[in-house]
C-alpha cells in the first residue's frame, strides 16, 4: 500500500482503519456488518485488510450500516 512522502496514511487505509475502529466499537463481526450492508464477509474483511479498491457505492453501503456520514471513515486518526 502507498502512503505520500510525508508517511501519511492512504484514503484507502484510512477507510481500512476506521471501518475496522467503528465496526468494533459496535460490537460487530465483519459477517454482521457484510450483511447489514448487503455485501459478502470476505469482501468486508478485504476492505479492513487494504485489499481492495472499494467503489464509492460499496464504501456508502458501508457507512449506512454503521450508521456514519461517508466522510466520516476517511477521517485521520
Amino acid at each position: 500500500m502507498r502512503t505520500n512522502a510525508n508517511a501519511n496514511p492512504s484514503a484507502r487505509q484510512r477507510l481500512a482503519t476506521s471501518l475496522r475502529g467503528e465496526r468494533a466499537k459496535r460490537g460487530l463481526s465483519q459477517e454482521q456488518l457484510a450483511d447489514l450492508a448487503g455485501l459478502h464477509r470476505t469482501y468486508v474483511g478485504s476492505v479492513e485488510r487494504c485489499e481492495r479498491n472499494v467503489s464509492l457505492d460499496n464504501i456508502e453501503r458501508l457507512a449506512l450500516a454503521l450508521g456514519v456520514d461517508l466522510v466520516f471513515l476517511f477521517r485521520s486518526g
